[in-house]
């Protein structure tokens, strides 16, 4: 079994930035994908951001231009960069890892709050 546990989450001003973190308790060397979810109060989780394990990477349209997600195996972490964040982007952000043998894991969540 895998833990994920994010963190980097937290208040932030609009135009503001954020690095979210999302470490693994083993090796993510093997695995088939990576990414990050987000869901507000009265909303549905919705999907952000992906990364395969050929590093392709894939956004919300939302995000686009703004955040990047990336991966350091040796660090077994995943990473979400935010830049010039919205209020819109409030949330509690998840990380997902989906391994080779098609196990499903989640973090417990992060919040971002981003507000003047």
């Amino acid at each position: 079994q895998v833990q994920l546990v994010e963190s980097g989450g937290g208040l932030v001003q609009p135009g503001g930035s954020l690095r979210l973190s999302c470490t693994a308790s083993r090796s993510i060397f093997s695995f088939r994908s990576m990414a990050w979810y987000r869901q507000a109060p009265g909303k549905e989780r919705e999907l952000v951001a992906t990364i395969t394990s050929g590093t392709r990477t894939d956004y919300a349209d939302s995000v686009k231009g703004r955040f990047t997600i990336s991966r350091d195996n040796a660090k077994n972490t995943m990473y979400l960069q935010m830049n010039s964040l919205k209020p819109e982007d409030t949330a509690v952000y998840y990380c997902r890892l989906v391994t080779t043998t098609l196990n499903n894991y989640w973090g417990q969540g992060t919040q971002v709050t981003v507000s003047s």
